[in-house]
């Protein structure tokens, strides 16, 4: 259905059509017929968008009856609103909050947050051809000219199962024309990572080729880096967006012009299809997807890939040139033309390595390492124009050094040959000026196949330091505003505190003046009293993490998670069983009174019954959410699947995939590969890490986050507090989650450090822990961060905790 504009001054309702009547929100029940009935209210609250399947997604909002009165007695005039497939996603693009909007064609059911959020006991669900949803915009009042007022009145958009998605052409390179500004896509089988230009712009350089085994040279030009391909190795996909076509040397080129806009994936056979780009918006769709398979099956039939895209140190031979995936553990400036990046990637060079020793003072993160660390780093010498892109890279940064040479016999590097022994029978890695055979660096987003490969490889070898854990990309945008607000009087002798270190580090005590100034990668001691935190709702400061990806998500509610049962219960016909497993059925009550029940199917496994452990793990089939609650009860594990193709499989990973009692266990949708698989034999206890090993899924871990503003009498910061949180509290996160009384003395503890309405003079000083991180944020830009580690509450505040 096209998007419609009524006439000045009309609303939505002039576009409803007549048959449908308006009831109110306060009227609504579970025995409302809603055929030909539409609701229509202000929206008050929108969720965000959630896909749980390829093109489904799910929203939650909120609308208020705008008729209605606030007061005690009055029936809610607020009610919940689910929005499934297509129509979740156009309402999100399409709707916001303050819209006035009319909803019709859907069905009316009973709300699980009922008793948490106060509002209708009802909620809608719009799903299907009928669904509809009319929305009606004002502009604001500020921006209304008198000439806007006359001829704008009220824009009316109509957000529908079907809207016009845009179309784009794609040219065969054997098809290219002169002088044409086309979109295309190719394989990479050559490429140069952007540097700078003799102008103020970044120049970057490619060959692609496609099915028609044409080989086109790109020549690209963009003001920010960010801009340009992001090409990691030879045999990546690139689509190219409003590139024209020139004729240079007799061959046609093509160049970027205006619009122009490029995304990049991975050539592997079989990996994500996930793409690569700097843009806040681009299209893709399933024309896209096919495009990109079908360009990474003819490369792999065509021999484009190399058997290995880069060598670990484990494989290199002198005198050779090879690509190195690595990890930046430290770096420091030998001159002007030379910077020194000591890096490894998890394995052992079969050849003695240069040894270049420097002073501490001028190394850039970790200046000693672990043992078994010590033997498996790198020195790479950087020359000429990459000096200046190697200046900025931060330790801890993962890289792709293109055309690294080694050199065998090499005793000399230039800056401080007086104090470099001879080590002449040792390999040298140089990086050597220019760009020829794509010589250069790039910096590894941290979702890359090959960091994650890397990553699996290191984690077998300890840390430098104990206490060094992993303090790695928290990038929550929300919870990164730095606060300027000067401090408020404070006394200037503080003679007590209400936490303890316990650390162990021999660092002197630091002003928040002083500490602010400092190298990321750092530990510091400051004592500092708290001005403020974020969230003040504890259930808010919940957070569901994984350790593989460093992703962290929002707790789905009950309403969500209730959808996703409600979806798979609908369209989860009768199934195979698995080969393992033995298949029964349940009766289980339908509702919440016990006055009907219907039967479930659910699955057991042979190997578990032969062991007599029928109750350790039970695979259901159809339920509710309320269903499988009242379920758990009486198993150790239930996992609740769905039907799909004909087998068994895991819901979406929104809801939960394993509930133990009340507790409930999430996995990671970015690193989970879901599967029903049957469960190990011979386990004594079956838990949660080893139903999410066997199903696949990576396991997210509960954790604590809140965002506090300490200050001091010199200056304030904003610091997270969630690696450390258990240790601060002293109380686990799964007893804070699943125990109110933990809750309670949380909030007491907050209190205590900051209480609401109290002057700081009042508020008690604070002895902490604090390492400072770096992140890149959503702008590209690198950002500061600081985390509470290794602190305690006192015995006396931690009371609160536990007591």
């Amino acid at each position: 259905m096209p998007v419609c504009v009524v006439s000045e001054g009309a609303g939505p309702g002039a576009q409803v059509p007549a048959h449908l009547s308006r009831i109110p929100v306060s009227v609504i029940s579970s025995n409302t017929d809603p055929a030909g009935k539409s609701v229509r209210g202000k929206l008050f609250h929108k969720g965000p968008l959630v896909p749980v399947a390829a093109d489904e997604f799910i929203l939650k909002c909120v609308i208020e009856d705008e008729d209605s009165q606030t007061n005690s007695s009055s029936p809610p005039s607020s009610i919940n609103v689910i929005l499934l497939g297509t129509l979740a996603k156009n309402f999100s693009e399409a709707v916001n909050q303050g819209d006035v909007v009319v909803a019709s064609g859907f069905t009316v059911g009973e709300s699980p947050t009922f008793h948490k959020d106060k509002l209708h006991p009802c909620n809608l669900l719009l799903s299907g051809d009928d669904a509809c949803v009319y929305v009606s915009r004002l502009l604001p009042p500020a921006t209304k000219s008198p000439l806007v007022l006359k001829k704008a009145g009220s824009e009316v958009m109509q957000v529908c199962r079907k809207t016009k998605t845009p179309k784009y052409t794609y040219v065969k390179l054997g098809d290219l024309k002169v002088g044409a500004v086309v979109n295309v896509y190719g394989v990479v089988i050559f490429f140069k990572q952007p540097f700078k230009s003799r102008g103020t712009d970044f120049h970057s350089w490619l060959k692609i080729t496609d099915q028609t085994n044409h080989k086109i040279a790109c020549t690209i030009f963009c003001d920010n880096l960010e801009d340009h391909p992001k090409v990691f190795q030879i045999g990546d996909i690139i689509r190219l967006h409003r590139v024209k076509t020139q004729l240079f040397n007799d061959s046609i080129n093509l160049v970027n012009t205006f619009g122009f806009s490029v995304v990049t994936f991975d050539g592997k056979v079989g990996g994500a299809v996930e793409p690569r780009t700097s843009s806040r918006t681009f299209h893709f769709d399933q024309e896209d997807h096919r495009m990109v398979q079908e360009l990474r099956s003819w490369a792999s039939s065509q021999s484009l890939l190399p058997l290995q895209h880069t060598t670990p140190l484990s494989d290199v031979q002198p005198k050779a040139y090879f690509d190195l995936t690595c990890q930046l553990l430290s770096k420091a400036t030998i001159d002007t033309t030379c910077t020194l990046l000591r890096v490894w990637d998890g394995t052992t060079c079969p050849y003695p390595l240069l040894k270049v020793m420097v002073e501490p003072g001028v190394i850039e993160g970790p200046s000693s390492s672990s043992r078994e660390r010590k033997n498996l780093i790198a020195n790479v010498l950087i020359y000429d124009n990459h000096v200046e892109l190697a200046r900025q890279l931060k330790p801890g940064a993962f890289l792709r050094i293109y055309n690294l040479r080694v050199i065998p016999g090499s005793n000399k590097v230039p800056g401080i040959t007086s104090s470099q022994s001879e080590q002449v029978n040792h390999l040298a890695f140089h990086l050597h000026g220019g760009t020829a055979y794509g010589r250069g660096i790039r910096i590894l987003p941290d979702n890359s196949p090959d960091v994650q490969e890397l990553k699996r490889v290191m984690e077998a070898f300890p840390e430098d330091d104990e206490d060094d854990d992993e303090f790695c990309d928290l990038n929550n945008s929300d919870l990164m505003e730095v606060w300027s607000t000067p401090p408020e009087s404070l006394d200037p002798d503080p003679v007590w505190s209400s936490t303890e270190r316990r650390c162990g580090h021999s660092v002197s005590t630091e002003t928040l003046a002083e500490l602010k100034p400092s190298d990321p990668g750092r530990v510091h001691h400051v004592r500092a009293q708290i001005r403020s935190y974020q969230p003040q709702k504890l259930h808010q400061a919940l957070k569901l993490y994984c350790s593989k990806c460093s992703s962290m998500w929002d707790i789905p509610d009950d309403e969500l998670v209730a959808c996703v049962f409600s979806e798979a219960f609908r369209d989860s016909p009768p199934c195979r069983p698995p080969a393992w497993a033995l298949s029964g059925q349940v009766d289980v009550s339908s509702d919440s009174h016990g006055t009907s029940s219907r039967t479930l199917n659910l699955y057991l496994s042979t190997q578990l019954m032969s062991e007599n452990k029928t109750k350790q793990l039970l695979f259901l089939q159809g339920s509710t959410l309320e269903e499988t609650c009242r379920l758990a009860s009486g198993f150790q594990n239930v996992v609740p699947v769905c039907s799909s193709g004909g087998r068994v499989a895991l819901l979406d990973l929104t809801a939960p995939f394993l509930f133990r009692g009340r507790r409930r266990f999430y996995g990671c949708k970015r690193c989970s590969q879901p599967a029903v698989e049957e469960p190990c034999a011979g386990v004594q206890l079956i838990d949660e890490k080893i139903v999410a090993e066997v199903l696949g899924v990576q396991l997210l871990q509960l954790k604590l986050l809140m965002d506090v503003e300490l200050q001091d009498v010199t200056d304030t910061l904003n610091i997270f507090l969630w690696r450390d949180a258990d240790c601060f509290f002293g109380v686990s996160v799964e007893d804070v989650a699943a125990n109110q009384e933990a809750q309670n003395g949380i909030r007491h503890v907050m209190d205590s450090l900051c209480p609401a309405g109290g002057s700081m003079a009042e508020r008690p000083w604070l002895d902490l822990c604090v390492r400072s991180y770096q992140v890149k944020g959503e702008t590209g830009l690198n950002q500061t961060c600081y985390q509470i580690c290794q602190t305690a509450v006192t015995v006396s505040d931690r009371s609160k905790v536990t007591g």
